[in-house]
């Protein structure tokens, strides 16, 4: 069983994240917030896109470097380092969404979680 953490640590992971994200340039950065919602699979999702596999890639290496050095924490699961379109990182209580621009647009996760709240996080 995985274990999850306090409302604090949770607080200090997103802004970790956050802040990995705008450091490296990461694009229309959202935070929803899923404690509301009935079976979500997590407290929180951050999406947002960079314009190429190669910034994609370069965002998630230091959101998980960031992660690690701040807050002591590796993902629990993580996908998408093979091509670099869509990029996920698990947390358990965050899930990282890190897209390129075309794949964010046919996915529309800020669509289909519409129930959300959601927060633009801006530098």
């Amino acid at each position: 069983m995985v274990k999850r953490g306090t409302k604090q640590e949770t607080a200090i992971l997103l802004k970790t994240i956050n802040n990995a994200i705008l450091e490296k340039k990461g694009d229309e950065l959202l935070n929803l917030d899923l404690t509301k919602i009935d079976n979500a699979v997590a407290a929180h999702f951050v999406i947002c896109h960079g314009n190429s596999s190669t910034q994609v890639k370069s965002i998630a290496d230091f959101v998980e470097k960031m992660v690690r050095d701040n807050v002591n924490e590796k993902p629990w699961k993580k996908e998408g380092y093979e091509n670099s379109e869509w990029i996920l990182l698990d947390y358990v209580d965050v899930v990282v969404h890190i897209f390129q621009a075309p794949a964010r647009e046919f996915y529309k996760l800020e669509k289909l979680w519409a129930d959300a709240k959601t927060v633009l996080i801006n530098n």
